[in-house]
């Protein structure tokens, strides 16, 4: 099938770099690797599909930065993106693009505020495209109007969160599945042997690669590191953090950096966001891969996708985390059974291969 993935483009000199480091004869990335869709397009093409892309986030009006990214600007197209001109120009090229291409199915990146239903209503009756929404969030918690309104048009969502699939349900998709978007790409997410220059950066009893602002959204990790601060714990995130967990705050982690950074610590801990009740986030995939242990909230999600004792830790409440911290610590024989059963266990299961090899099965039998 010709599958057209409509997203943002994020970290643009990332991929700038992942293209000039594309071997003759190979196709270039579309996305950069600190994105999920960079697996979508390669799992994709290694199952015989023709992958293009639209950059949703490109701006099509010479717009100013500092005026397009202004908070009042910003603000009125979120409540008002019809009044936007630039998003009005997005939307005519989208369709321009997708009448070149003529998809078959549209996999769309959740926290759409740019194109608008319409638009994706157009583009299905002319081309006949299966429309799939992948979305990782809560629509109560983060959708835009434009996402909403579009809900009966999604044929297919895939939610990593199964709550989060129900609410979609709710506004009006014809399909959910549960599976998280997230997986590994075994040649990317692996083990890495560290420069000592790295193991002095990174070594640490605890680490936290993510989001942490703002506190509202992500009060349970907040409260989890929090408890931790009595370990040697080193926080990485691209955003700003509470002033309570400054002090460890380490820098930012994208792409084979944030890898090498899982590798480096002793124990990495992965609390979900408030919105995440189920649970399925990338790190729980991610980190397995690279063969770090790890210890995640006990959600039913992390019960799905792995099995306590065996393939991940779980802990209950930021006590009997702060808990199984100081116990895996003491512990290396433990820490190294797991890690390594999880590893194997994400490799076995949960690729990228994998994930679209199913999603692009269920496109096929709407199709039919």
């Amino acid at each position: 099938m010709r599958v057209l993935i409509l997203a943002p483009l994020h970290h643009p000199d990332e991929l700038a770099a992942a293209r000039a480091a594309t071997p003759p004869g190979e196709s270039p990335p579309l996305f950069p690797p600190s994105q999920a869709q960079h697996f979508w397009q390669r799992a994709l093409q290694a199952l015989g599909h023709t992958v293009g892309a639209f950059y949703r986030s490109a701006p099509a009006l010479p717009i100013p930065p500092q005026i397009a990214g202004s908070r009042l600007v910003r603000g009125a197209s979120q409540r008002f993106p019809r009044l936007n001109p630039d998003y009005r120009a997005r939307n005519a090229r989208l369709l321009d693009a997708a009448r070149r291409f003529r998809p078959d199915a549209l996999l769309m990146a959740g926290d759409n505020e740019v194109i608008y239903p319409d638009t994706l209503a157009r583009l299905k009756a002319e081309t006949g495209a299966t429309l799939v929404y992948m979305c990782g969030t809560s629509p109560i918690v983060f959708s835009h109007a434009n996402e909403r309104a579009a809900a009966p048009l999604y044929d297919l969502v895939i939610a990593n969160d199964y709550y989060h699939g129900i609410q979609w349900r709710e506004l009006g998709a014809r399909h959910m599945e549960a599976l998280p978007m997230a997986a590994c790409w075994p040649d990317f997410h692996h083990p890495y042997d560290l420069t000592d220059d790295e193991r002095r950066a990174y070594a640490c009893d605890v680490s936290f690669v993510g989001t942490l602002w703002p506190p509202n959204l992500y009060s349970r990790r907040v409260a989890a590191l929090e408890a931790l601060r009595e370990f040697d714990l080193s926080i990485w995130s691209v955003h700003t953090v509470p002033e309570s967990l400054r002090p460890y705050l380490r820098g930012k982690a994208l792409g084979e950096k944030m890898l090498r950074v899982l590798c480096g610590g002793t124990i990495t801990v992965n609390p979900h966001g408030d919105f995440m009740l189920y649970g399925g986030n990338m790190r729980l995939f991610e980190a397995a891969a690279v063969g770090a242990f790890q210890i995640a909230d006990d959600l039913p999600g992390v019960r799905q996708w792995f099995t306590p004792g065996e393939t991940i830790a779980v802990y209950r409440d930021p006590r009997d985390l702060r808990d199984q911290v100081a116990y895996y610590l003491t512990h290396p024989e433990e820490r190294r059974r797991i890690a390594a059963a999880a590893q194997q266990h994400v490799y076995a299961n949960h690729t990228y291969h994998q994930r679209m090899a199913r999603i692009m099965g269920m496109v096929e039998e709407l199709r039919a």
